[in-house]
């Protein structure tokens, strides 16, 4: 059985086609989350209180994770999850602690003093999924940055089960990163919550985190009117780019562990061969799918995910590379007889993973890089959430009045040349001159 489609040196507008996302949010989907957006606007904490016992059955006295509920969860994470969490953090926070900027300093000339103040910003909002999978490193991919950079106040939502609670692991992460304000929300109703706000949820400033469709669709319509958001984001994916010498079994398991995340995950493979060797490596890498999945779980999410994935054999190292330019992947593994050769045509990506064993997972958990990434073609001209995603960079300058005199003509003739005259008159009335 063939898993993924198979295409030989494609270009123009058939590469286009193949790299195609399913990009269209369902107009039903866009209705939804915008009613559940003006519930939470008007209403508050009754309709997030109404919306969480639709959705998940839960009938919740409170929004808020209580300190019993903490102190309960540390119990609850077994002793091995506990370690593995505590390596990852040391790996993740020194990797972002790295990330921190220092401002500029500059005196352009005689008396004019420029320089750029870094400050965190103030209150952000954390969504960490917890839906078919509980993504409990998401708590520490954004809770780390977020405590790295200073952020003065932050909160993190996650949905809770049918009775009400949170999934210890996810509460036990978030404590790492010093969140002790957790709340019991999913969905778009999570996203309203933080957007505008609410009795029990504060406004934050920004949005961070993953989620499904409705989630992605309540980040898109709160950035565009109050709130703003870490980056627009879709179904996750991964492109593979393989040698023939590579190990088959080795780029199998790179698809199957993305296309296990949901249906509409991508798995993408480029080989860079000759046509003939190049399809035998295929042929190898199929057999692997086959014999890999027979020992998973979540075959509906594997199946449905690979159906929409194509394999690409590339001839030269020029067309796999506008390949992965083109597609901008979220995740790109490069398992090549050489990867730095192809690492160094690559522009367009969200994380870059080079070599037989520089796998996916790692960059997932704890390697030390961030797993928020952009998707969806996004890395274009976004970046991963990484510590500065938690800064604002505000510009100063100082300037004597002998320095404005000197620039005064330059500042008359452009305010001039606007026809701005209110500018000119700030310049001229500081050194004497109209009103």
């Amino acid at each position: 059985m063939a898993y993924l489609s198979r295409n030989f040196a494609p270009e123009g507008e058939e590469l286009d086609r193949l790299l195609r996302r399913s990009s269209e949010t369902n107009a039903t989907v866009q209705e939804q989350v915008a009613d559940i957006l003006s519930r939470v606007k008007a209403e508050g904490d009754r309709a997030l209180y109404a919306l969480e016992k639709q959705f998940t059955k839960a009938e919740l006295v409170s929004l808020s994770v209580s300190e019993e509920e903490f102190a309960e969860a540390e119990k609850q994470v077994p002793a091995s999850l506990a370690k593995a969490l505590a390596e990852a953090y040391q790996n993740i926070r020194a990797f972002h602690m790295a990330q921190l900027p220092e401002g500029e300093k500059l005196t352009v000339s005689e008396g004019i003093e420029l320089s750029r103040k870094i400050v965190p910003i103030q209150r952000v909002g954390l969504y960490v999924p917890a839906g078919s999978a509980p993504l409990i490193s998401t708590a520490l991919m954004l809770g780390i940055p977020a405590q790295v950079a200073g952020c003065k106040d932050v909160l993190l939502c996650t949905p809770c089960d049918s009775l009400g609670k949170v999934h210890p692991a996810i509460l036990y992460a978030a404590s790492m990163c010093g969140i002790s304000r957790i709340f019991k929300l999913g969905g778009a109703q999570a996203i309203a919550a933080m957007a505008y706000g609410s009795e029990s949820v504060p406004k934050v400033d920004k949005i961070f985190g993953p989620g499904n469709q409705y989630v992605t669709e309540a980040k898109k319509q709160v950035s565009t009117s109050c709130c703003a958001i870490d980056m627009p984001a879709g179904p996750s994916e991964v492109m593979v780019v393989a040698t023939p010498d590579a190990d088959p079994a080795f780029v199998a398991s790179d698809l199957l562990s993305q296309a296990e995340h949901g249906p509409d995950s991508q798995s993408m493979l480029v080989i860079l061969s000759e046509k003939e060797l190049g399809f035998a490596f295929l042929d190898r890498v199929e057999a692997e799918l086959a014999l890999q999945m027979k020992k998973l779980d979540r075959q509906m999410f594997l199946l449905s995910s690979l159906a929409h994935s194509h394999a690409f054999v590339c001839p030269s190292l020029a067309l796999a590379a506008k390949v992965v330019n083109d597609y901008a992947p979220e995740h790109l593994i490069i398992n090549t007889t050489n990867p730095e050769e192809m690492e160094a045509l690559v522009v367009n990506a969200g994380s870059i993973f080079l070599g037989p064993y520089s796998c996916e997972s790692a960059g997932d958990y704890a390697s030390g890089t961030n797993h928020t990434l952009p998707t969806n073609g996004w890395a274009h001209s976004y970046s991963g959430v990484s510590t500065d995603s938690f800064l604002k960079k505000i510009t100063v300058q100082k300037l004597s009045k002998q320095a404005l005199v000197g620039l005064s003509s330059t500042l008359v003739t452009l305010a001039e040349a606007e026809r701005l005259d209110a500018h000119r008159n700030a310049v001229l009335i500081r050194l004497g001159g109209e009103k």
